[in-house]
Formats: C-alpha cells, structure tokens, sequence
C-alpha cells in the first residue's frame, strides 16, 4: 500500500442562490453568515470551482493538482485512462428553503456537442423534509412533445408533473433528459456527472430583488427530453448493517448504502477512488497512518491507491460511491 496516501477532506463550495435556506448551516454545519445558501459543493473539478484540499499532507493543493501528479493513483487506472485530468463526478448538499426550477439535463452526446462538457445523470438521497414537502420527477402520464409544449404554452406545466411527497431516506435516480425539481423544505445529498449545464423550463414566474426573471431554456430544452423513459426513478435498496448495499448501479458512478454500527475493514478492489458522504451520525474512517472524523453533512474522498482502511461509528449511515 502506498502510505503517502489518506482519507482526504476538501472546503466545501458555497453557493448562494435565490432559493436556498439555512439548513447548510444550521443542520450540517456548514460555515457560513449567508442568508440563502443553497448548495455546498463538496467535491468538485468544475471550472471556477475546484476543491481544495483542507487536510493532511496534501493540504493546500486543488484536486486537478493532485490528480495532475499523481493520475490513477488517485482515481484509477481505467478511469484515468477515459477522463485524464478530469475528475468524473461532483458532489453537493442542497439546501431548497423554496422549490428549485422546473428543469432537465442534456446526455452527453448532446453537452459534448453544445457545451463541451459531460452530460449530467444524478441521483438524490433525501436527508430531511419538512412536513409535506416533495420533489418533482417524471411525468404524471404518458407523455410526448405536443402535449408538453402545450402544458407549457398554456403555463399549465404542473398539471402534467409528477409530485412525490419525501422523507428521510427516499432516494432519486434521475437519468439525463427526465423533467424535476427539489421542492421547498427538502435537504438532499447529490451525486451526479461533473457538469454545471441545466437547461431550467419553468420558474414559478419568480424575480429577483431587481424584478428580473431568470432565464428559461425552453428552445434548447424540448431536444433534451426523453419522453420515452419508464417511471423507474424511485430507488429501492436494503440496509443491512455494516455491508454495502446497493442503490445505483450505472455507468456514471456506483452508489451504496451503508449502516456502521461497528468497526468495519474495507479493501479496495476495484481500480477506482472511493467517496464517502455522512449522511446521518458520526464515525471515523483510518488508514494505516492517518485518521479522520466524518460527520453529517461531511464527504471524505479515498484515493485509489489506498487498499485499505477501517470506518468505525456506533451508529452512522453513509452514502459509499465509486467510478
């Protein structure tokens, strides 16, 4: 095992925006004096918004410069081979004290062509809703362009959506081209593709402080759709103590659950880093020669080249996530 290798914890990223609340702060204790933070990247190679490292030996440096000196030895042979210097995926909590935009992401095929980037699939870990709250995935009907156009021509949009009331626990596949939104109240952990494009078609008909509306995509949107996808958003897992258990499996990332109530060894088996989010309790995760408390509200990042390390908590579930 490479010993120069540990658990590593970056700054989270900020983001003020108009719909955001306190929860970052108030729940997960993210630092903050904002009013409205909606959103705290976590780990991140977008540009502009590069994580940097907050721990450890390697403090101080960015992930592009550690994945620039040291390649697959922090994120894996095969994945550095289809990505290079890019890091494949990036990492949120979002806080929506009001809903989000009525929004959908390109597939890649259509970014790479239109934005040089990746295309965007995700998936959402509800970590606290307030009472009633609910998120936006999918249609509530068969759907095709003609009559989405018409819903949307007509601002009758919500009457098409499909609304599912949340809790703790309820976790979100969500494909590139599937029509959603986060609802007011809800607290989520999200895991996606690394990329930034959002193509937003509806917006509540809100303002900002200058009396502006945000602007909608709607042209470039309608060939982003796929009216076509089976309602099979809704991701059902077990969770089974102390073991991995899987929520999503696609090519993007691999995500499991898992509930520590007990010392765990974990051996990396595969050619890829692992990402741990906290997503309720406390433990610690060990390497050979380093040790690192994670909380809720934390996301600590596993090198490739770090075969092996213990989590330990008496009670903490974790969001366990690879390439």
């Amino acid at each position: 095992m490479n010993s120069k290798f540990y658990p590593i914890k970056f700054q989270p990223i900020l983001k003020e925006k108009i719909w955001g609340g306190q929860k970052l702060g108030s729940i997960l204790e993210k630092p903050t004096l904002l009013s409205n933070v909606g959103e705290s990247w976590e780990i991140s190679d977008v540009e502009g918004d590069v994580s940097v490292v907050k721990n450890g030996i390697f403090k101080g440096q960015s992930l592009k410069e550690l994945i620039t000196t040291y390649t697959s030895e922090i994120v894996g042979e095969k994945n550095f081979k289809i990505f290079g210097d890019k890091f494949p995926l990036l990492i949120k909590f979002i806080d929506a004290k009001d809903d989000l935009s009525i929004q959908l992401h390109p597939n890649d095929s259509l970014a790479s062509k239109r934005h040089n980037s990746f295309g965007k699939t995700e998936m959402w870990y509800v970590m606290q809703a307030d009472e009633d709250s609910s998120l936006i995935v999918g249609f509530n009907q068969e759907m095709n362009k003609e009559t989405y156009l018409k819903h949307l021509e007509d601002k009758t949009l919500t009457q098409i959506l499909n609304f599912d009331k949340v809790k703790a626990g309820d976790t979100y596949f969500i494909e590139a081209g599937r029509i959603h939104a986060i609802g007011a109240g809800v607290l989520l952990a999200e895991i996606q593709q690394t990329s930034d494009i959002t193509y937003r078609v509806y917006d509540w008909d809100r303002v900002d402080d200058q009396g502006n509306e945000r602007e909608l995509h709607n042209a470039i949107a309608i060939d982003a759709f796929d009216f076509d996808m089976a309602d099979d958003f809704r991701v059902h897992y077990n969770a089974l103590p102390n073991q991995s258990n899987l929520m999503v499996d696609c090519p993007y990332f691999n995500t499991s659950f898992l509930h520590i109530t007990e010392q765990v060894e974990r051996l990396n088996t595969k050619d890829s880093f692992f990402i741990y989010l906290c997503v309720e309790g406390e433990g610690k995760i060990e390497s050979q020669n380093h040790s690192e408390t994670i909380s809720a509200g934390e996301t600590i990042l596993i090198p490739a080249a770090l075969k092996s390390y213990k989590i330990t908590s008496d009670s903490m579930k974790l969001l366990e996530v690879y390439v």
